[in-house]
């Protein structure tokens, strides 16, 4: 399988700045800790701060990981982070009746926006599977 460039380090670094609460870490499909980044505010901004060196190797390595093709990691994480609650993203992916649930319940109460942050980048890579077979 020859190497896509699935995730963006300038998308990762602009999530970065907000990364003091996990953002760039769930982008590189690191949830458990992005969510250690969430509670602990990035370890206390030390770990924050450590993480914009690290940007470039958790891209390499995301950009290994996931599988590339339609649908966008970069538009999927935006709409999720952005609209999370109005299920955009879900629709974006064609996931429209999930997305339509999400738009009349916040983002099925806010637990749903939380599962898509832990998940999102294996979706997009399924959903990108999926257009290959």
């Amino acid at each position: 399988m020859p190497h896509t460039d699935t995730h963006s380090k300038a998308f990762g670094y602009l999530l970065w700045i907000f990364g003091f609460l996990g953002a760039h870490r769930f982008y590189y499909g690191k949830p458990v800790t992005g969510t250690i980044w969430f509670f602990t505010l990035g370890l206390f901004f030390i770990g924050w701060i450590i993480d914009f060196f690290l940007i470039p190797g958790m891209d390499a390595e995301a950009d290994l990981r996931f599988r590339g093709g339609d649908t966008s990691y970069n538009i999927s994480w935006l709409l999720l982070t952005f609209l999370g609650v109005f299920g955009i993203h879900r629709m974006y992916m064609g996931k429209w009746i999930t997305g339509v649930i999400y738009l009349f319940t916040g983002g099925l109460f806010m637990l749903g926006v939380l599962y898509d942050f832990w998940t999102l980048n294996d979706q997009v890579s399924v959903k990108n599977a999926s257009f290959m077979d």
